[in-house]
């Protein structure tokens, strides 16, 4: 689809920054909540890619900001990918398993905007250090 004007260029602009910056941060020096998504061999088989998709999307949709989503590789729970961990500023990361495209939603809507855990996709935190 052509584009047919500046305005439409620009905004089309803003919109990729956004997507960026929930990748790379932000210039806030606000804390940031960061999410890393386990994309090593096994997640992407696993399907972090959806994962990783279902999150930024999520995020843009809630308008959240001081959030990161950050890819890292193989956090050690291969047989539970794809795998997201949440660090919080000033808390003990969360690590959720099994994480499909509606889990990472849940992950969204629940834990970080709600602060609630969803207990049953923890695999590991400071309270059942499982």
């Amino acid at each position: 689809m052509p584009i047919k004007s500046l305005e439409e260029l620009i905004k089309i602009r803003e919109n990729a920054q956004k997507k960026v910056n929930l990748r790379e941060g932000t210039d806030h020096t606000e804390a940031i909540t960061e999410l890393m998504v386990g994309m090593a061999t096994c997640g992407i088989a696993a399907g972090a890619r959806e994962t990783l998709r279902a999150l930024l999307d999520e995020i843009e949709a809630q308008s959240l900001e001081n959030i990161r989503v950050v890819q890292v590789g193989c956090l050690g729970y291969c047989h539970s990918e794809p795998i997201v961990q949440v660090n919080r500023p000033g808390e003990e990361p969360i690590l959720y398993g099994k994480v499909d495209a509606e889990r990472a939603k849940e992950i969204i809507q629940k834990h970080i905007m709600k602060n609630e855990f969803i207990d049953n996709a923890i695999l590991m935190n400071t309270f059942n250090k499982a």
